[in-house]
C-alpha cells in the first residue's frame, strides 16, 4: 500500500521584465521562447498539450499543459516522481504557474508559483531547498532575452566538468580563470566579448556581443560526496551560431575539465 502524498511544498516569486504581455507570453508559453532562456523545450501549445524539457545529455522532464489563457496565465505539470526516479504513487506532479501582469512603461510582472505534495522525506526537502536557487537565475535570462533578443530563436551551447571540490571554492576558481568582473564590467570570455549582467553566489550571466551575440551563464553546483560541477550554458542568436557551437563546445569542455582543483 502506497503512502498518500500529504506534505505541501511551495515556491513563489515575481520578476519584472521588459515587453508587452504578448511578447512575454511568446517567451514563457512557446517552445521557441522557453528554449531561448531556459532549456531546450518541446511543447504542444494548448491546454492538454505535452511538454518536454531537455535538462542534459541523458536527462529530461516530461509534463503537460494544464492551464492555457493567453497572454495571461500558463500552468503545466511535470512528472516529479519520474524525474527523481521515485515511486509514482507517492508524489503529486510538480505544478508550475506563470501569471503575466502588465505594468505601465512597457514592462510586465511575471508571478511564478511551483508547488507539489510529497511524503516529507529528507530528499524532498532538499529538492525544494535547491529549487529556488536553481530556478530563479533563469529569470535573469528571461529579462535579458526580452530586453535584447525578443522573438529570436536560440542555438544552445552547454559544457560541464566535474571536479573533486566544493561549489564555492570551485566558483572562485572558475570566475577568476575567466576574469569575470563586477556587474556592468566589459569582459573577454575566451575570445567572446560582452558585459557582465548579473553575479550570484555560484553563477554569473554575461550578455555576449561578439563574435556571436547572445547570453552566457557560468555556474558551479555541488554534486554531493565532495564533488562539484563547473559549467557554461550559452543561448546564441545568429545564423552563425550553429557553426560556432560545433567549433567551440569541445574547446569549452576541455577548458572546464582542465580547471585547477581548488585547494
Amino acid at each position: 500500500m502506497s503512502t498518500a502524498p500529504d506534505v505541501p511544498y511551495r515556491l513563489e516569486f515575481s520578476v519584472e521584465v521588459p515587453g508587452t504581455p504578448d511578447q512575454v507570453w511568446q517567451a514563457i508559453a512557446t517552445a521557441r521562447g522557453m528554449s531561448a532562456w531556459f532549456a531546450p523545450t518541446e511543447m504542444e501549445e494548448r491546454e492538454g498539450g505535452s511538454l518536454h524539457f531537455t535538462m542534459g545529455p541523458d536527462m529530461g522532464s516530461d509534463g503537460r499543459v494544464t492551464g492555457w489563457d493567453p497572454p495571461r496565465r500558463l500552468v503545466y505539470e511535470e512528472d516529479w516522481a519520474a524525474l527523481m526516479g521515485k515511486d509514482p504513487d507517492t508524489l503529486s506532479p510538480l505544478t508550475s504557474e506563470f501569471v503575466v501582469e502588465a505594468r505601465s512603461g512597457g514592462t510586465c510582472v511575471v508571478h511564478v508559483t511551483s508547488s507539489g505534495f510529497g511524503t516529507g522525506a529528507d530528499w524532498e526537502s532538499e529538492f525544494w531547498d535547491d529549487l529556488g536557487p536553481g530556478w530563479m537565475p533563469f529569470f535573469d535570462h528571461l529579462r535579458l532575452y526580452l530586453a535584447h533578443f525578443p522573438g529570436q530563436r536560440a542555438t544552445h551551447l552547454e559544457a560541464t566538468a566535474s571536479h573533486p571540490a566544493e561549489a564555492q571554492p570551485l566558483w572562485a576558481t572558475l570566475r577568476g580563470a575567466l576574469a569575470l568582473g563586477e556587474e556592468g564590467a566589459t569582459v573577454d570570455v575566451r575570445g567572446s566579448t560582452g558585459t557582465v549582467e548579473r553575479v550570484g553566489e555560484h553563477q554569473a550571466l554575461v550578455r555576449l556581443t561578439a563574435p556571436v551575440p547572445g547570453m552566457l551563464s557560468v555556474f558551479t553546483f555541488d554534486e554531493g560526496d565532495g564533488a562539484a560541477t563547473a559549467g557554461v550554458r550559452a543561448y546564441l542568436f545568429s545564423d552563425d551560431a550553429p557553426d560556432y557551437v560545433r567549433r567551440e563546445r569541445p574547446a569549452w569542455q576541455a577548458w572546464l575539465s582542465s580547471l585547477p582543483v581548488p585547494a
